[in-house]
C-alpha cells in the first residue's frame, strides 16, 4: 500500500485462538513465575493477546506450588490469563536447546572467572575479532545469531566487556551473551526483561552498533539472511535491528558450504573453497538495503575471513585483506561481480595469532601516553598515531589532554612530527579533531610536519586539516627533513 509518497507493506493482523508458554513454577491459580529460565521472551504480552482475543493459554512448567504462595514481585503472567498448566518431564523442558540447566543462564549465581571456555582459533574467531575492532567503547552492542555470536567470546577474552553492553534480541542487556544452541541466553548480565521491550529500545535507535549474519550480499551492499530458493528463513528481528543501528557490522565466511582455513602465526591459508558463493551479482531477496543505507550515510562494514568490505555509495569496496590471501585468486575470482577497490589494506596480523590480541589496550587508548614523545632538548615533539583510530569526541579530548600535559609546561613552542600511517579518523567527528588540531598548534606547536604511505589519507589529511599546517610528506625521513630545513 501506499501512503503520500512511500510504499508500504501491510500486514493483517490474524485472529489469536490459542498461546502455548512457558514457565518455572505454578500455583493452583495459575499465576506463574520463571525463577529457572533463561528469558522471559514475550510470555506475558503473549497471554495478554490471546486472551483479550478470547483465545486460551497454556503454560508448561516444572513444578506447582500451593495457591497465592508464590512471591508476587516474581509472577510473570498473573493467573487471570492462564487457561491450563501441564508440568513436563526435565527432559522436556530444557532451559535452552542445548543446556539442560544451568544457574548461570538464571542469573541468580555469577560464573567464577573462566568457567566459560575460549573459542578455538578458526575461521570463526578470525571474523569476530576482527568484527570486535568496531565495538564503541561504553556503547550498546546487539549480537545477532549465527557467526557474531563469536565477538561476545572475543570481548570476554580481550576484557573488553566492563567498557560497553552487548545485547541480544530475546532481551539480555549486558554480560556475555552464549552461543550456538544457547544463543539468548547469557551469564553475567545487567538485566533480562521483555523481548518486545527490548525491541521498542532497538527500534528508538538505541543500538551504537549491530553485528548481523551474512548470507548473501550484492554489489549494491543488500544483504539476503531470510530466502533462499524454495526455503524461506524469516528475516525476524534483523530488519528492526539493521534499519536502526547507528553503525553495522555483517559478519560471515566468504564462501559456505565446505570452506576449510588454516590460521596461524599471523596468516590465513584457504585449502579448500566453499561450494556456495555468497556474494552474487543480486541477492535472492531484500532483507537489508545497501542502497538505503548509503544514501542515509548509515556505516556499514561486511567482515570475512579473508577480507573486510565497507558500503560505499557506488557499492561495496575492497578495504581489507588477510595476510596470505591472494586479492584476485582468493577473492575477486570467489565473486559474481567486481567490487571498488582503491587502497587496500592487510587485516591486522594479531587477528590469526593464537594469543590475545590486546585489544582493551587499543580500543580504550591504554597505549596514548606510549604514543607521544617529547625531545626536550630539541624542541621537538613526536606523536605516532600509527594504526591509530578516531572514533569519538572523548577520544579527541584524551588526545588534547595528553599534548597539553606535555607541552603546557614549556615556555617556548616545539616542533611536531606526526605519524599517520593506518590512521583512522571517523567522517562524523572530522571537523572537531581539525578544531583540535588547530586549537594546538595555535597554543603550542611551533612548525608541524606530518607523513603518512598513503595517498588517500595524505588527501584525507590536507581536507580536513585545511586551516593547520600544510605539510603532509611521504615518509617519515622527508617529514623530519622539512624541520631540520626550517632550523
Amino acid at each position: 500500500m501506499t501512503r503520500g509518497a512511500e510504499e508500504f507493506l501491510f500486514y493483517p493482523a490474524p485472529k489469536l485462538t490459542v498461546a502455548f508458554l512457558r514457565g518455572t513454577t505454578a500455583d493452583e491459580t495459575g499465576n506463574v513465575t520463571m525463577e529457572r529460565e533463561a528469558l522471559t521472551i514475550d510470555n506475558l504480552a503473549q497471554a495478554m493477546a490471546v486472551k483479550n482475543a478470547g483465545g486460551i493459554v497454556i503454560v508448561q512448567v516444572e513444578r506447582l506450588a500451593r495457591g497465592r504462595s508464590l512471591p508476587p514481585r516474581e509472577v510473570q503472567i498473573p493467573g487471570i490469563l492462564v487457561d491450563a498448566v501441564v508440568v513436563a518431564p526435565p527432559e522436556l523442558h530444557m532451559q535452552t536447546y542445548r543446556t539442560a540447566f544451568s544457574h548461570a543462564f538464571t542469573n541468580r549465581i555469577r560464573t567464577p572467572h573462566g568457567e566459560i571456555p575460549k573459542v578455538p582459533l578458526d575461521a570463526r574467531k578470525a571474523i569476530a575479532r576482527r568484527s570486535a575492532f568496531e565495538l564503541p567503547v561504553n556503547g550498546v552492542i546487539n549480537l545477532g545469531i549465527g557467526m557474531p555470536e563469536g565477538v561476545a567470546a572475543v570481548a570476554a577474552e580481550e576484557g573488553l566487556l566492563d567498557h560497553l553492553t552487548l545485547t541480544a534480541e530475546p532481551g539480555v542487556i549486558g554480560g556475555q551473551p552464549a552461543s550456538g544452541l544457547d544463543f539468548g541466553a547469557a551469564v553475567d548480565v545487567d538485566a533480562v526483561i521483555p523481548q518486545n521491550a527490548q525491541f521498542d529500545f532497538y527500534d528508538g535507535g538505541g543500538l551504537d552498533m549491530a553485528c548481523l549474519g551474512l548470507a548473501q550480499a550484492d554489489a549494491f551492499g543488500n544483504v539476503n539472511v531470510s530466502r533462499f530458493g524454495p526455503r524461506l528463513a524469516g528475516a525476524g528481528g534483523f530488519i528492526n535491528i539493521s534499519q536502526n543501528a547507528k553503525s553495522l557490522v555483517f559478519a560471515g565466511t566468504f564462501t559456505a558450504k565446505g570452506i576449510d582455513v588454516e590460521i596461524g602465526d599471523g596468516l590465513l591459508e584457504i585449502r579448500a573453497e566453499g561450494a556456495s558463493r555468497k556474494f552474487l551479482e543480486c541477492v535472492e531477496q531484500v532483507t537489508f538495503s545497501g542502497r538505503r543505507a548509503a544514501r542515509l550515510g548509515q556505516p556499514v562494514l561486511y567482515v570475512t575471513e579473508r577480507c573486510v568490505f565497507r558500503l560505499h555509495t557506488e557499492g561495496l569496496q575492497l578495504i581489507e585483506v588477510a595476510p596470505g590471501v591472494d586479492i584476485e585468486r582468493d577473492i575477486i575470482a570467489q565473486m559474481d561481480f567486481r567490487p571498488i577497490i582503491e587502497e587496500v589494506h592487510e587485516m591486522d596480523a594479531r587477528i590469526f595469532r593464537a594469543e590475545p590480541m590486546g585489544l582493551k589496550r587499543e580500543l580504550l587508548h591504554l597505549d596514548l601516553p606510549d604514543r607521544i614523545a617529547l625531545d626536550d632538548e630539541m624542541g621537538r615533539l613526536f606523536i605516532n598515531f600509527e594504526k591509530m583510530r578516531i572514533r569519538s569526541l572523548e577520544d579527541i579530548e584524551q588526545v588534547r589532554k595528553l599534548v597539553m600535559e606535555v607541552c603546557g609546561p614549556r615556555s617556548e613552542k616545539v616542533d611536531v612530527v606526526v605519524n599517520y600511517d593506518g590512521f583512522q579518523l571517523d567522517d562524523d567527528i572530522a571537523r572537531d579533531y581539525a578544531e583540535m588540531v588547530a586549537d594546538l598548534e595555535g597554543r603550542f606547536y611551533r612548525t608541524v610536519t606530518r607523513y603518512s604511505g598513503s595517498a588517500f589519507m595524505r588527501l584525507k589529511l590536507g581536507n580536513t586539516l585545511s586551516n593547520a599546517s600544510p605539510h603532509i610528506f611521504e615518509t617519515r625521513e622527508a617529514a623530519q627533513a622539512f624541520l631540520e630545513q626550517t632550523e
